[in-house]
């Protein structure tokens, strides 16, 4: 079997590594192994960040919502259980958008639903 030199490849390998650690602080950023360990921990925070965003938003809306319903006399909880009664089919996104940046259009929501 012919002799197999990896000097070339192993040498991009960790040029790559640490590009991508790039900025990190201390020897996270220098080194091979601490970089390594540093990206794989990493790769795990965003994938089971990307999850968490979506629960993250969905309080923010909430808290968003609450705001608005209690300048109307509502509470969250309160406005939800109305628009779920007179089938008023919103999302919750949306009707923190709206709230937000057309106000007189979400009166008109919550005066549908009193």
């Amino acid at each position: 079997m012919a002799r197999v030199k990896r000097g070339t490849t192993k040498l991009k390998h960790r040029k790559n590594v640490l590009a991508q650690t790039k900025g990190y602080r201390g020897r996270l950023s220098t080194k091979e192994r601490a970089a390594n360990e540093a990206l794989a921990h990493a790769g795990i925070h965003a994938f089971n960040d990307r999850r968490k965003k979506k629960g993250d938003f969905r309080r923010l809306w909430t808290v968003q919502l609450n705001a608005a319903a209690r300048a109307h006399g509502y509470s969250y909880s309160k406005l939800i259980d109305a628009l779920n009664k007179k089938e008023i089919a919103v999302n919750r996104k949306m009707l923190a958008e709206i709230a937000e940046h057309h106000p007189d259009t979400f009166k008109r929501i919550v005066e549908q639903v009193a």
